[in-house]
Formats: structure tokens, C-alpha cells, sequence
């Protein structure tokens, strides 16, 4: 049988860095053409239904991504079922269990 070596593992930091001043340049770029400045982000967060969409999308996502797991674990039928009773410790130096 021949043995095969495994591949490289591969570098992703290099690729990561990449990404993310990618990110950093692109979101710079849109802020400046849209005229995100800070006096108009500061207006915006004092109106009420800003200041209830930044509470409840985070809120809701958590409560989706929750129903979503507890349907996986359903769906795959690996609902945990219930402990079974402990043991008794045993004293190993007489080999009797303790009381």
C-alpha cells in the first residue's frame, strides 16, 4: 500500500489580510459617496424606531438561529434523553463499595 503524504496546510493569513483591507477600503469608499458623517448617524440614532431596530434585529436573529438549531437536532432525532442514575463510588483499595 502506498503512502501518500497530505497535503500542505494552507496559509490563511495572508489571504485574511487581504480581506479584510479589501473590507476597509470598500466600506471607507461607500461611507464617503453615501455621506454617512457622524452629525447625520448621530441624528439618526435619536429617532425611537432606530433605537428599537438596533435592539430587536440582533434579538431576533439570536431567537431564529435558536428555533433553527432546535429543529436540527429534532429533525435528526438526537434529542438528549434523560442522565442515567449515578453510580455509587466505589472504594477500590477493599474492593467493596462504599456506604
Amino acid at each position: 500500500m502506498q503512502d501518500t503524504p497530505s497535503p500542505k496546510p494552507r496559509n490563511l493569513s495572508r489571504k485574511a489580510a487581504i480581506a479584510t483591507g479589501l473590507a476597509a477600503v470598500l466600506g471607507g469608499g461607500v461611507a464617503a459617496v453615501t455621506g454617512a458623517v457622524p452629525a447625520a448617524a448621530a441624528d439618526l440614532a435619536q429617532q425611537p424606531d432606530t433605537q428599537i431596530a438596533v435592539f430587536m434585529v440582533p434579538v431576533t436573529l439570536l431567537m431564529a438561529v435558536m428555533m433553527f438549531e432546535v429543529g436540527r437536532f429534532a429533525w435528526r432525532n438526537r434529542i438528549p434523553d434523560m442522565t442515567p442514575q449515578r453510580r455509587r463510588p466505589t472504594n477500590w483499595s477493599s474492593g467493596k463499595s462504599a456506604r
